[in-house]
C-alpha cells in the first residue's frame, strides 16, 4: 500500500472512489453517483502548515481550465467540488495540506477519461490525477470504496492520523468539503482499515456512505 500512499500524496487528494450504490446500512439509499469523476490539482508546493495562505485558494481558474479541456475532448464537465485534502508524509514524518478539486464528467467512456486525465496531469505538472468510474457493488471490475460522512474538520482529520500510525502509512489521508464533509477513499481491501478509522473520527458508521468504484492513477 506504501506506493498507493505515495501516488495519494502527489496526487493531492484522497479522492472520491465513486461506487455503484451501496451504503453502510442497507436501509439508507445512496445519492445516484456520476458515471466518471477526476480529481486534480495545480499545486506541486509541498504545504505543511495548516495556516498556510495558499489553503484558501478556491482554484476557480484551474475550474475554469480544467472545464475547457474535458469539453474540448469531447466529453461534457459536469459539477466541481473544492476540498481540503490532509495526508501524511511518510519522508517527512509529518502531515501535509492540499487544495483541490473533483470534476463530474459525463458523455465519456474509459479511454476518454483516461486521455482527459493524462492532459491535466501533464499541463499541470502532476505526477498523477485520480479518476473514478462508477459501478455496481458486485462488478469485477470494483477495486475502492469511497466513504463520505458528515461532522469531520480538516483539524479533527489530522489529529486522528497523526494518532493512528497504521491508518496513515496504509490509507496516507483523505480529504473534507468545505462544509465539513469527509471523503475517505481505500483500497477494497482496506474497508476494515478505512471503517476504523472513519469511526475513530467520531462518525456513526451506519450513517456513513459507502460507494464501490474503479480508480485509475493516471500520470
Amino acid at each position: 500500500m506504501r506506493q498507493r500512499v505515495r501516488v495519494l500524496v502527489a496526487v493531492g487528494v484522497l479522492t472520491l472512489g465513486a461506487g455503484g450504490a451501496g451504503t453502510a446500512r442497507a436501509a439508507v439509499a445512496a445519492p445516484p453517483c456520476p458515471a466518471t469523476e477526476l480529481f486534480a490539482t495545480n499545486n506541486t508546493a509541498i504545504i505543511t502548515e495548516p495556516t498556510d495562505p495558499r489553503l484558501n485558494d478556491r482554484l476557480q481558474r484551474f475550474d475554469h481550465e480544467v472545464r475547457g479541456i474535458i469539453h474540448a475532448n469531447g466529453a461534457r464537465p459536469g459539477a466541481s467540488t473544492l476540498l481540503n485534502g490532509v495526508f501524511w508524509s511518510g519522508e517527512l514524518k509529518r502531515t501535509t495540506y492540499e487544495r483541490s478539486r473533483v470534476f463530474d464528467v459525463s458523455h465519456v467512456n474509459r479511454d476518454g477519461l483516461h486521455h482527459i486525465a493524462s492532459i491535466v496531469a501533464k499541463q499541470y505538472h502532476q505526477e498523477s490525477v485520480l479518476t473514478f468510474r462508477c459501478l455496481p457493488r458486485a462488478s469485477h471490475e470494483a477495486d475502492a470504496v469511497e466513504i463520505r460522512a458528515s461532522g469531520v474538520s480538516a483539524t479533527k482529520l489530522q489529529g486522528a492520523l497523526a494518532a493512528d500510525p497504521e491508518a496513515r502509512e496504509e490509507l496516507g489521508g483523505g480529504s473534507v468539503t468545505l462544509d465539513g464533509r469527509l471523503i475517505l477513499v481505500a483500497p477494497l481491501a482496506d474497508l476494515p482499515l478505512a471503517r476504523k478509522f472513519t469511526q475513530s473520527l467520531g462518525v456513526d458508521w451506519n450513517r456513513a456512505e459507502v460507494r464501490y468504484g474503479d480508480e485509475e492513477f493516471v500520470s
